[in-house]
């Protein structure tokens, strides 16, 4: 058996983000799952690649405070506090906070199976 208490202020950022991301699941040793946190600020976004797709990877947003803006080729959605987004393979979308906002967000993010399947999104 296995367990871990995670803080993940206690973790470092990792490097060369748009924003600040601390790898929770890697802290703990998952294999399965991707668990990240992520603090956004205004102006900021989550991807390294902008609009983006998975090709296998399931990606779930669940904004802890703050309003997260997720475009889509169809529209952009408003994710408040306490609401999840939930992009399924093969959908493009970015994560953004619009340069407008009052002040940071706060979002934990997860994606399985946990790969490296991103692809920038240039329209069709």
């Amino acid at each position: 058996m296995g367990y871990h208490v995670v803080d993940p202020d206690e973790l470092e950022p990792e490097p060369d983000r748009p924003s600040e991301m601390r790898y929770v699941s890697e802290a703990a040793g998952m294999e399965r799952l991707g668990l990240r946190t992520y603090t956004v600020e205004p102006g900021e976004e989550i991807p390294l690649s902008g609009m983006h797709y998975h090709d296998e990877q399931e990606e779930v947003f669940y904004v802890i405070s703050g309003m997260l803006a997720v475009e889509t080729p169809e529209e952009t959605y408003r994710v408040e506090t306490d609401q999840f987004f939930v992009a399924e393979p093969e959908s493009p979308h970015r994560a953004h906070v619009g340069d407008d906002a009052d002040g940071p967000v706060r979002v934990i993010g997860v994606g399985a199976p946990p790969v490296s399947d991103g692809h920038s999104y240039e329209g069709e």
